[in-house]
C-alpha cells in the first residue's frame, strides 16, 4: 500500500509564505487525484486544493489565489505553495490520495 509523508510545516508571520510537500512512497501521480486538507483546532477538516490526474487543479478554499497546488511526478511529490498566510490558516495540513492519509504537518501563523 502507497504511504504519504508530509513536511514543510512550521512556524510563520502573517504574510509569510510556506511550501508543504507530499510524497508518495511509489509512483501514483499520474494515475490518481491528489488532495491538501487542513484541519483547525475545534473545527472539521476541510478540503483546500486538488489536482486530478491529468494535472488540473481546483480551490476550494473561500481565498483563492494565495494557494498553489502542483507536482512532480518524477520526484513522487505533491506541493501546496502558501502565500499571504493569515493566522485562521492555522491548521494540520494533510494529503490524500487512493484513500490514502499522510500523517499531516502543522503550520502555525503568528499574528
Amino acid at each position: 500500500q502507497v504511504q504519504l509523508v508530509e513536511s514543510g510545516g512550521g512556524l510563520v508571520q502573517t504574510g509569510g509564505s510556506m511550501r508543504l510537500s507530499c510524497v508518495a512512497s511509489r509512483t501514483i501521480f499520474n494515475n490518481v487525484r491528489m488532495d491538501w486538507h487542513r484541519q483547525a483546532p475545534g473545527k472539521q477538516r476541510e478540503l483546500v486544493a486538488r489536482i486530478t490526474s491529468a494535472g488540473s487543479t481546483e480551490y476550494f478554499y473561500s481565498e483563492k489565489g494565495r494557494f498553489t497546488i502542483s507536482r512532480d511526478i518524477a520526484k513522487n511529490t505533491v506541493y501546496l505553495q502558501m502565500n499571504s498566510l493569515k493566522p485562521w490558516d492555522t491548521a494540520v495540513y494533510s494529503c490524500e490520495g487512493l484513500g490514502v492519509w499522510g500523517q499531516g504537518t502543522q503550520v502555525t501563523v503568528s499574528s
